[in-house]
């Protein structure tokens, strides 16, 4: 048998052919054609996470360490101060092939002692924003941007978002106004939590005027940006009460105003925030401080200028550390890196998956079998990878960086041949309707709706790399021939 027409009946109008089964199939089953002539389920297996070889991208301890990614020339940025280089301000490009990464020189974009670092990519400009306090001038804050070229990375001149010691510093990028928005605690106005607008122009930014959100001691700063309502959300912890907290600011020109803070925590440390854009939800993950510093996670969802939160879940039943969060846009989920304390510090990575306003979680793994300190992700949406980097305190301390892969499923829908017209048991033999011909075993149709053979075998609207056909009434469809 060299083609499938070689199993239709001559001058078959029905298009039908009889198949043996290779497992039980049910009526109106999307099924397989095997090399052996039996026909079994279109089905999809989980692949479990993995992760690749450890990389070295720095002979030294990394502080302060953020990574951002460039979509424009994909690939990932990791920042740091560099410990082997008097705490210089350093940024290295990663690229991403396969389970590997492999770093290009690293260059120094402030000669000085540098601190409270947060990275963040303009992706309308195309360009990596880093914003971080001069250690030698009192921690006041600067930023600069940078230009990725290849494996290099090159730097305008530095601006200054706030002329007072910053601490806490963290980073987004407001997609919809085009601007980088940047919080901190200004020490130099009682601890406030506050947040400035920037406007990037060509290697250069230049900044609006501070907002305060927090009229308190605000630290452990993390930003996202919530695409759908244009809004950034901005969590921190409120050292006074303590409490965790998230406000929601809109941005309008070089300006920020802000709503009225949410609690979803008390005591609450090792904040990161990041965005479902699938789930439309803010995801924070953070270690709780009333819960036995437990890793755990909270959904929250923006309304207006407000947000509200969904029940906390535990992800790490130990004590979690150096938490970074990142949103999967591929398989639509979250994933959190960080140390676990109750394995003997080991570098781990778990996946969460959003619905409604609950978050759930699949099993960790570990992605560096030694004590691990300062990790950060980033996700590379053009390999579906996720870029860990970290402390070795396993070799030296030295700055080191591993790919993670997310778990997945491996499925055999690009084989699809047909739909079953009945119910068929294992190893019997029962009817097909073949592609080119009309299946009436299926149900819950949209008549004149374009359908395609999903993961699972099920049939969708939801476009897919497999089109099955076009419904004809809501109980049969004319597959694609």
């Amino acid at each position: 048998m060299s083609n499938l027409s070689e199993l239709l009946p001559a001058g078959g109008a029905a298009k039908e052919f009889e198949a043996v089964a290779s497992g039980t199939l049910s009526n109106g089953q999307a099924v397989i054609l095997n090399a052996d002539g039996t026909v079994e389920a279109i089905s999809e297996t989980p692949v479990p996470a993995s992760v690749g070889s450890a990389v070295v991208f720095e002979s030294a301890a990394c502080e302060f360490k953020r990574s951002t990614f460039d979509s424009l020339n994909n690939k990932v940025v990791v920042v740091y101060a560099d410990a082997g280089n008097s705490s210089y301000g350093t940024a290295v490009v990663g690229t991403v092939s396969g389970t590997s990464i492999s770093f290009g020189t690293p260059v120094v974009f402030f000669s000085s002692d540098t601190n409270e670092i947060a990275a963040t990519f303009d992706s309308t400009n195309n360009k990596v924003v880093i914003a971080y306090s001069d250690g030698t001038n009192a921690n006041y804050g600067k930023a600069i941007v940078g230009t990725v070229s290849g494996t290099s990375i090159s730097f305008g001149s530095v601006a200054a978002p706030h002329n007072g010691p910053t601490y806490s510093t963290a980073a987004t990028f407001d997609s919809t106004n085009n601007k980088v928005v940047i919080a901190y605690r200004d020490s130099s106005s009682t601890e406030n939590g506050t947040a400035v607008v920037g406007t990037v122009s060509g290697t250069s930014i230049s900044f609006g005027s501070p907002t305060v959100f927090e009229t308190g001691e605000a630290y452990a700063m993390s930003a996202t940006f919530d695409s759908t309502s244009n809004q950034v959300v901005i969590a921190y912890l409120d050292s006074v009460v303590p409490e965790g907290k998230a406000v929601v600011g809109t941005v309008s020109g070089t300006s920020i105003s802000f709503g009225t803070a949410a609690v979803f925590n008390g005591n609450t440390q090792n904040i990161s925030a990041t965005y479902d854009s699938n789930s439309n939800k803010t995801v924070i993950a953070f270690r709780d401080r009333t819960n036995s510093e437990k890793g755990t996670a909270i959904v929250g969802t923006v309304s207006g200028t407000s947000i509200s939160f969904g029940t906390k879940a535990v992800f790490e039943s130990a004590y979690s550390d150096y938490i970074s969060a990142i949103f999967n846009s591929t398989d639509n989920n979250v994933i959190i890196a960080y140390k676990d304390g109750g394995n003997s510090g080991y570098g781990t990575a778990i996946v969460g998956t959003v619905s409604g306003t609950s978050i759930s979680f699949d099993t960790p793994i570990i992605t560096e079998a030694a004590n691990t300190y300062e990790m950060t992700a980033a996700y590379d949406s053009n390999s579906n990878k996720a870029a860990i980097a970290y402390n070795d305190d396993g070799n030296s301390n030295y700055g080191t960086s591993v790919v993670y892969t997310p778990p997945t499923f491996s499925t055999n829908s690009d084989s699809f041949i047909g739909i079953t017209t009945e119910a068929i048991a294992d190893t019997a033999t029962g009817k097909v309707t073949p592609q080119g011909g009309v299946n009436t075993s299926v149900s819950s149709l949209t008549t004149a709706s374009d359908y395609y053979v999903q993961n699972d075998g099920t049939l969708s609207t939801t476009v897919s790399s497999v089109p099955a056909g076009r419904a004809l009434s809501t109980t049969s469809i004319l597959l694609e021939g």
